[in-house]
């Protein structure tokens, strides 16, 4: 099975969450993509940090594709640095095929993750475009670093079944959507659907 892994604080989860959740999984042709809510980054300030309960079920509420799903099992592992997760993933589901979905913003920052080169060794990597970061992301040190793993986006649908380290900025529109704006306009989300069970 070849799962895309989104990981965030989902603080709120939102659209543009989605929107990247269901690029992934036409572009990358993919069975899943999970929704890996984090109990806590280490990146980011706890202060305006909703309660896990909270930011799981905005989650859940986003998962109206039955090829989306959300889940705490970053909390039920007990990890919280990425490498650690994403190590445990491969171990738990030896045969998935996985794949790390982050944004342009995320690469650009890269190199501040705990052994974010580990990251690159475990899973090949789709990066996603974001306002702002896109261009400066594919100058950045990691893209540097990596650029002789870098899959051209022809040949996308190779990345889930390549080994790592492989990676690809995806095709996709840039989407403005971000939870800090969310959060800043004091709006709420508002369900389309009921939660759904992982």
């Amino acid at each position: 099975m070849r799962i895309g892994l989104l990981g965030g604080s989902f603080n709120p989860a939102h659209a543009g969450h989605a929107y990247i959740a269901r690029a992934a999984l036409r572009l990358l042709r993919l069975d899943q993509v999970w929704l890996l809510v984090s109990p806590g980054n280490p990146l980011k300030s706890s202060a305006d940090m909703a309660p896990f309960a909270q930011r799981l079920a905005s989650a859940e509420r986003l998962c109206t594709h039955s090829q989306l799903r959300a889940t705490d099992i970053e909390y039920r592992l007990g990890t919280r640095f990425t490498a650690d997760t994403l190590q445990a993933l491969r171990q738990r589901f030896p045969r998935a095929q996985f794949v790390w979905l982050m944004g342009a913003d995320n690469l650009r920052q890269f190199p501040s993750w705990k052994r974010w080169e580990h990251i690159t060794r475990l899973m090949p990597i789709a990066v996603l475009p974001r306002p702002g970061s896109t261009r400066i992301a594919l100058a950045s040190q990691a893209a540097q670093r990596l650029r002789h793993a870098r899959l051209r986006a022809n040949a996308r649908t190779l990345l889930a079944c390549s080994a790592a380290p492989r990676w690809s900025l995806l095709p996709i529109r840039e989407n403005p959507l971000s939870a800090t704006q969310i959060r800043l306009r004091g709006q709420t989300f508002t369900p389309t659907a009921p939660p759904k069970e992982f």
